[in-house]
């Protein structure tokens, strides 16, 4: 099986490939192509925003295509930053300037209620409109202050549930594979994949 990354994000990509790598023996993952402007991330839920991402390059490759949407949920900010993740801080935000507003956001909030949640869709469409999703979910908090050096986003402050206390950004990549939504999501995908072939 042949699919084109959707995602122009170098960090999201290396992961993404690593997953479904594991998960889809044989998969030929090819990486965006050069050229393909990025695309408007309108949609108001992940699922959207997913095919929106996939079906443009699967438009402008001929080829199916595979995409995700990811967001954090935070309990205390009432679901927010959610579909939103990407640009909590404004567009052209960097992953530091994220984290310090969602840190801003919940200063003075008790720990016990700074519960979140991150959830992936994870999405393929072929050039036909046809696309079989999944979807991902991993519980945890938001710690007070980033810690470990891993991962990229808000996963210096994301403590996953079944994480013994540690960020995703101070788990191995194997270790954070196994617990994240993004793990979840694509783990599911290459199942619903593996019905088709």
């Amino acid at each position: 099986m042949r699919l084109v990354l959707a995602s122009a994000n170098p960090d999201k990509a290396a992961e993404i490939s690593a997953i479904l790598s594991a998960a889809v023996p044989g998969l030929d993952l090819a990486p965006r192509p050069d050229g393909v402007p990025d695309v408007d991330e309108t949609g108001t839920t992940l699922l959207e925003n997913a095919r929106l991402k996939a079906a443009a390059i699967a438009t402008a490759t001929g080829e199916a295509a595979v995409a995700d949407d990811t967001g954090l949920v935070v309990d205390a900010l009432d679901g927010a930053p959610g579909v939103w993740s990407a640009r909590f801080a404004g567009d052209g935000s960097t992953y530091a300037d994220n984290v310090a507003k969602l840190l801003s956001e919940l200063a003075g909030v008790a720990p016990e209620r700074r519960t979140a949640r991150f959830e992936t869709v994870a999405l393929v469409r072929w050039p036909d409109g046809r696309e079989v999703a999944a979807t991902g979910a991993v519980e945890g908090v938001i710690a007070t202050e980033g810690r470990g050096d891993g991962g990229f986003g808000y996963d210096p402050v994301f403590v996953p549930v079944e994480g013994n206390g540690r960020t995703f950004a101070e788990l191995a990549p194997e270790e954070k594979h196994a617990l994240s939504h993004r793990g979840r999501a694509f783990r599911a995908l290459a199942a619903e994949l593996a019905n088709l072939l």
